[in-house]
């Protein structure tokens, strides 16, 4: 075991090193051909951040030494959120510690430049408005609060897929919402209960309503509005390239396009990996309303005090293991922005071609329904959802559950796979620790997406069975 684990690190360490070269080359291969596709030479997170704000409209705001803040300006949004700091510091590789100390050289002849400006520019303002003050006008203020102002839909990028169903939001009926498929009784009127399903990284709606849905029972199907969502980003539901993809932004538009939408006042709730740190916040959000919440393979990390959250989350997900195969493809799209967005680039992009070569090699006997969640997404919302969602939530899950377990009067039920690889069975302990109400079934030779796909008769029955004996906390 010694050995193998030896191995494993010094294979990594060589491996990393070349991965660090590579992504550092592709951050000028890619600045080049947004240059040469889009006519702007875009900034990356490889950038020092305050010369990605000199380059971009976005202003970065430092707390205890994280660039937790952001307040964005494009042509299509003015927001302020807080984002992860793992976007930009992200390990301290050798080739990272060198460009950031060219960084800071150039930094300090920048600022000092800001600041030249900045002080003529006030003193400009201060005469300025001592006319005006002077010829009795009236000073205009404007204020900026966490509401997303739309103006315009915005077009992908050369990188991202242009075929018609992952192009599908860009229509007038289509662009404000997201993608939702309902499964409902015939005469909805009967329908006694509503369910939610939010679905996990790099997947979609169709993890749920390929599997799922066909298996539930007639009795469930005609008491229950069965209700999965494509996420901010994925499947049919908008990819807009200036999305920062945040807790709030995700949240938002869950709440306009199910929860007010189809007007649900109380609702259960059934969420994997991902969905689970939103299914907690809308929960935080809107505890009168969550009747059950199951929850599979959370991603709750217990970080230790005195430890930046989101960088012991991501170093927790994202190893930098080349075995198992899982670990390193985390470690490859966590760490690497350039080298993510060629992954994107080569696969997402042809995924049409995957999906057909798929059903030629198995004879079209394998379903390719998961290839939809997989494949049909940006690199921009996959990047900023997991980083902002997955690594970001770590300081905020502590406080979501304790809110939870002291305010929201529902049954929490979780399940996880023993061999799931990417999110360990620990973190399901973990939650029950923190609520000790919760209820923890593992299920053996299962890992993070066989605790559903292969067993969704079972688990069918399994959920028909909670939401039945749920219905008890509210009469």
């Amino acid at each position: 075991m010694a050995i193998a684990q030896w191995l494993n690190q010094t294979i990594g360490f060589f491996v990393f090193f070349f991965l660090d070269i590579f992504d550092y080359l592709f951050c000028f291969i890619y600045k080049t051909l947004d240059l040469f596709f889009e006519y702007e030479w875009k900034p990356c997170y490889c950038s020092f951040p305050l010369e990605a704000q000199a380059k971009t409209r976005k202003i970065i705001v430092s707390e205890r030494g994280d660039y937790s803040n952001v307040v964005s300006m494009t042509r299509t949004k003015i927001h302020f959120d807080e984002i992860s700091d793992t976007l930009y510091s992200r390990g301290p590789s050798l080739l990272m510690r060198l460009s950031k100390l060219v960084s800071s050289v150039k930094l300090f002849n920048y600022t000092g430049l800001i600041m030249r400006h900045n002080v003529v520019d006030s003193c400009d303002k201060t005469d300025d408005s001592k006319k005006k003050t002077r010829s009795g006008s009236k000073k205009r203020l404007m204020t900026l609060n966490s509401t997303v102002v739309e103006k315009l839909p915005t077009t992908p990028r050369w990188s991202d897929c242009h075929c018609s169903f992952c192009t599908s939001w860009l229509s007038p009926s289509n662009k404000d919402s997201l993608y939702v498929k309902v499964q409902q009784p015939k005469d909805n009127k009967k329908a006694r209960d509503n369910v939610v399903f939010i679905h996990g990284f790099l997947s979609s709606s169709s993890f749920w309503s390929e599997t799922l849905f066909p298996n539930f029972s007639d009795t469930a199907k005609s008491n229950y509005r069965l209700i999965a969502v494509d996420l901010l980003g994925y499947g049919r539901s908008p990819k807009p390239n200036d999305s920062l993809y945040t807790l709030r932004e995700h949240l938002e538009m869950i709440e306009k396009s199910v929860i007010s939408q189809y007007k649900l006042k109380k609702f259960h709730v059934v969420a994997h990996s991902l969905g689970c740190v939103l299914a907690l916040a809308l929960a935080v959000k809107h505890p009168g309303a969550i009747k059950s919440l199951t929850l599979l393979a959370p991603p709750y990390y217990k970080v230790p005090k005195g430890v930046q959250a989101a960088q012991y989350v991501m170093r927790k997900v994202a190893p930098k293991n080349v075995w198992p195969p899982m670990q390193f493809g985390a470690s490859l799209i966590s760490w690497y922005e350039h080298l993510g967005r060629t992954v994107c680039l080569v696969l997402c992009k042809s995924h049409r071609l995957v999906d057909s070569l798929t059903r030629l090699l198995t004879l079209n006997r394998m379903r390719t329904y998961l290839i939809e969640g997989f494949l049909c997404h940006t690199h921009n919302g996959s990047w900023h959802t997991l980083h902002n969602i997955i690594f970001g939530s770590g300081g905020k899950l502590d406080s979501y559950l304790d809110y939870v377990r002291d305010h929201v009067d529902c049954d929490i039920i979780i399940f996880h796979g023993r061999k799931d690889e990417v999110i360990p069975v620990e973190c399901s302990y973990s939650v029950k620790t923190r609520v000790p109400r919760a209820t923890v079934h593992v299920i053996p030779d299962k890992d993070h997406i066989t605790i559903v796909v292969g067993r969704q008769k079972e688990f069918a029955r399994e959920l028909e069975l909670i939401w039945q004996t749920s219905k008890t906390i509210y009469k």
